[in-house]
C-alpha cells in the first residue's frame, strides 16, 4: 500500500455523511428516494427476505420519465449528448430532442408488439441510438438486455436464447480503429433460426449494405413515422429494468437482473456524491454502454441529473494516441471517468501528448473497473489533473448496480491515498472478513463482504434464483459476497486486491475462464482447456491458455493460429490469448476439477500451497515448463 496521501475538499454537506447514514440506513435511503419523481409513493421502504431485497415496495416510477421528462420540465433546451464518431461525425442532442426521439422509438417498439415485461436485445455501437433504445424500452416497461458490440455471434446467441428476446435492435455496422464492424451480419449468424425472435430493427449507421430478411425492419422508416408522444408506464419499483450478462467462473454468462426504483435511487445519490455534479459540467465517461458502468453512469445517472455528457464511438487512441486529449480540449470536459487499463495505455505514449493539449477545463478525475495501482494514480493526478483534480477511485460491480466504495468530493473533505478506493459510501455497509465471516483486524487481507442490503443491488439472476443464492450468498449466509479480496487499513480505507475467483479483467472487460475454456474445447482438435491470467502492464491481465489436444492431433503453428482465430470467432476478439501452450495434462483434483489456483500460483511465482487433492503432480511440472518458456520469451522481447 502506498503511504502518500493527498488532501481534497470540494464540498461541505453535513446532511449526507457516512456516520448519519449508518445510524439508520433504511431511513437514510428513504430520504434519498424523495429526490426522484414517483407517480405513487411506496408502502414499505425495504422488504428484506434474505437474500432477496425489494426496495420502495408498491411505489410507482419510470426510469425514462426521471431521465427525460423531469429534465425537460426544467430546461428542455439544455444539451444532453455531445456525440462524436471515430470518423469525425458530430451530433448535439438536447433533452427535449432526446425525449421526442425516445417516444418515437417507444411507439415503434409497441407497433412491433413489444409489451411490458418483454425482453429486447440491443446490439449497437456507441451511438445515441443505443441510449435512445434503452430509454424507449424503459418507457414502456420492456426489459432491455444490451450486448457489447465486440461479442461474437455465439456469445450473442447464448444471451438471446436465455433472455428469450422477441425483438433485437442492431445497426448495419459500427466504426472501430478505422474498420467497420459488421453488426447486422453477426446478428444474422446468431439468431437466424430462433423462431421466438419476431423482429430485428436495423439502424443505418455506416451505410454498409446488409441483407434484410422477412424479420428485418429499417429503423429510419419506422421511427420517422412514429408519434413523438408516448406516456410512460407507471411501473412498480421492483419491476425489472434490465438484464446484463456478466461472465462467471462456471457455466454460461449470468443474467444479472436489476430493478427500477431502488436502482435509480442508488444511481441518483451516488452520482451526486461522487462527481459533485454541477449544471455547468461537461461529463465524459469512456465506458462502453455494453458494460454496467455505461448503463449506470453513462445512461441513467447523468440524465437524471440533467448533465451534459460526451459520447464517443471508436478507439480513444485512433487515429492518434492524442484523440482522448483532443476530446477534452474540444468539448472543455470537466469530469473524466475512465479505467486504469485505459490510463496505462495512455501512459505508454508519454507526457508530451496530454501536455500539448489544453486540459485546464478538468476539475475531477475518476477511475472504475479494477484497482488502480499507485503509479498510475499519481500520473493521472499530476500529468492529467495538474495536481488540482481529485481522483475518484470507485469500487463496484455489475451486480451492485452502482458504486459502493468511493471518495465523495461533493460532500466531504477527505484525504486520498493513491490506490485506495477510500471508504464505503453512505448507506453502504461493508466489512473485510476471514473464511468464517469474522471481521479481520486492520491491515489483514481477507474477503470483502456487504453486510446489509442496498438499493442498487441486483434483484436476482434472470430465471435462476437458486444460482443467485449459490453464487452470492452461499459462502456467507447473511452477507453478500462479491468475490473480491481486500484490506482495510487503520483509517478504515479499503484497498482492493482483485478477484478471489477465476474471473479475468482484460482491458476493463470481465471475462469468465469457463466461457473462454468452453470456446476452445468446442474446437474439434481440443480435449481440455484451462485459462488463467498474469499481470499485464497495459491490459491489467494477459490471457494465458493451456490446451490438451485430442489423441492423434499433431501440434503445429498452423493449428495454434487456427485455435486463436476460433476463439475470436466463438467468444470475441477480447478473448484472444497472449500466450497459448499445448501441454500433455492439466492439474486436476481427484474429482476431476481443474485446479486453476495452481496455474495462478505458478504464473505469479508464488508457493503453490496444498496439493493434497491433486490427482497427478506431474501436471504441475508440465505447467512449470510451459511458464519457464513464457518467461524466456518475455525476456527476449
Amino acid at each position: 500500500m502506498d503511504d502518500t496521501s493527498y488532501f481534497i475538499g470540494l464540498g461541505n454537506n453535513d446532511t449526507v455523511t457516512r456516520k448519519k447514514a449508518g445510524q439508520d440506513y433504511v431511513k437514510f435511503w428513504e430520504a434519498e428516494a424523495r429526490n426522484l419523481h414517483w407517480f405513487e409513493k411506496w408502502n414499505d421502504v425495504l422488504d428484506w427476505n434474505p437474500p432477496f431485497a425489494r426496495w420502495f415496495v408498491n411505489g410507482k416510477i419510470n426510469a425514462s420519465y426521471n431521465a427525460l421528462d423531469v429534465q425537460c420540465n426544467k430546461n428542455g433546451k439544455k444539451v444532453a449528448i455531445l456525440w462524436e464518431g471515430e470518423n469525425g461525425d458530430r451530433r448535439s442532442i438536447t433533452y427535449q430532442e432526446l425525449l421526442n426521439y425516445v417516444c418515437k422509438v417507444a411507439n415503434t417498439l409497441k407497433s412491433l408488439g413489444v409489451k411490458k415485461g418483454d425482453r429486447v436485445t440491443v446490439y449497437l455501437p456507441m451511438i445515441p441510438e443505443l441510449i435512445v433504445s434503452m430509454l424507449a424500452c424503459a418507457r414502456i416497461g420492456a426489459i432491455h438486455t444490451v450486448i457489447f458490440s465486440g461479442f461474437s455471434s455465439q456469445s450473442i446467441r447464448d444471451r438471446v436464447i436465455d433472455s428469450k428476446s422477441k425483438v433485437i435492435i442492431t445497426a448495419d455496422g459500427g466504426f472501430r480503429r478505422g474498420e467497420i464492424v459488421k453488426l447486422k451480419q453477426v446478428i444474422d449468424e446468431a439468431v437466424s433460426d430462433l423462431d421466438f425472435v419476431e423482429h430485428i430493427l436495423v439502424y443505418e449507421h455506416t451505410k454498409t449494405p446488409v441483407h434484410m430478411g422477412k424479420k428485418d425492419s429499417p429503423w429510419n422508416s419506422l421511427v420517422n413515422g412514429a408519434l413523438e408522444q408516448c406516456e410512460p408506464e407507471k411501473l412498480d419499483s421492483t419491476h425489472p429494468l434490465y438484464i446484463l450478462y456478466t461472465s462467471g467462473t462456471t457455466g454460461k454468462p449470468k443474467g444479472v437482473l436489476h430493478g427500477t426504483g431502488g436502482y435509480l435511487v442508488h444511481l441518483y445519490s451516488t452520482f451526486k456524491w461522487i462527481f459533485d455534479i454541477r449544471d455547468t459540467d461537461i461529463y465524459f465517461c469512456t465506458a462502453d454502454i455494453g458494460w454496467v458502468t455505461g448503463h449506470s453512469y453513462v445512461v441513467y445517472a447523468p440524465l437524471m441529473h440533467g448533465a451534459t455528457q460526451v459520447i464517443f464511438e471508436g478507439a480513444l487512441v485512433f487515429p492518434t494516441p492524442a484523440r482522448i486529449w483532443d476530446l477534452v480540449e474540444r468539448y472543455k470536459i470537466t469530469i473524466l471517468y475512465t479505467t486504469p487499463t485505459a490510463l496505462r495505455m495512455f501512459m505508454k505514449y508519454g507526457d508530451s501528448l496530454p501536455n500539448s493539449k489544453d486540459l485546464s477545463s478538468l476539475r475531477l478525475l475518476g477511475t472504475v473497473g479494477e484497482p488502480i495501482n499507485p503509479q498510475v494514480w499519481k500520473w493521472y493526478f499530476k500529468t492529467i489533473g495538474k495536481e488540482k483534480c481529485p481522483i475518484i477511485d470507485t469500487w463496484w460491480q455489475t451486480e451492485t448496480g452502482g458504486a459502493l466504495v468511493s471518495p465523495m468530493p461533493g460532500v466531504e473533505t477527505i484525504t486520498l491515498k493513491p490506490g485506495s478506493a477510500t471508504l464505503p459510501l453512505p448507506g453502504i455497509n461493508v466489512s473485510v472478513v476471514d473464511e468464517h465471516g469474522n471481521d479481520l483486524p486492520p491491515e489483514t487481507k481477507g474477503y470483502l463482504v456487504v453486510t446489509k442490503p442496498w438499493p442498487g443491488m441486483l434483484l436476482s439472476l434472470w430465471n435462476d434464483d437458486e444460482k443467485y443464492k449459490t453464487v452470492y450468498w452461499s459462502k456467507y449466509k447473511s452477507m453478500y459476497y462479491p468475490g473480491d479480496y481486500a484490506i482495510m487499513d487503520k483509517d478504515g480505507y479499503l484497498w482492493m486486491l482483485g478477484r478471489a475467483d477465476d474471473v479475468l479483467k482484460v482491458a476493463g472487460h470481465r471475462l469468465g475462464t469457463a466461457e473462454i475454456e468452453s470456446g476452445f474445447v468446442s474446437h474439434k482438435s481440443v480435449a481440455e482447456a484451462a485459462v488463467c491470467g498474469i499481470p499485464h502492464e497495459v491490459k491489467g491481465e494477459s490471457i494465458i491458455v493451456f490446451l490438451v489436444l485430442k489423441e492423434g492431433v499433431v501440434q503445429s503453428k498452423q493449428l495454434e493460429d487456427e485455435l486463436i482465430q476460433h476463439i475470436r470467432n466463438v467468444v470475441g476478439p477480447i478473448a484472444t490469448p497472449d500466450h497459448l501452450y499445448i501441454v500433455s495434462k492439466l492439474p486436476k483434483t481427484r474429482s476431476g476439477k481443474i485446479m486453476r489456483r495452481l496455474l495462478k500460483s505458478v504464473a505469479s511465482n508464488e508457493q503453490i500451497g496444498d496439493i493434497s487433492t491433486l490427482e497427478d503432480e506431474a501436471a504441475i511440472d508440465d505447467i512449470r515448463t510451459a511458464f519457464a518458456e513464457l518467461q524466456n520469451t518475455i525476456q527476449k522481447n
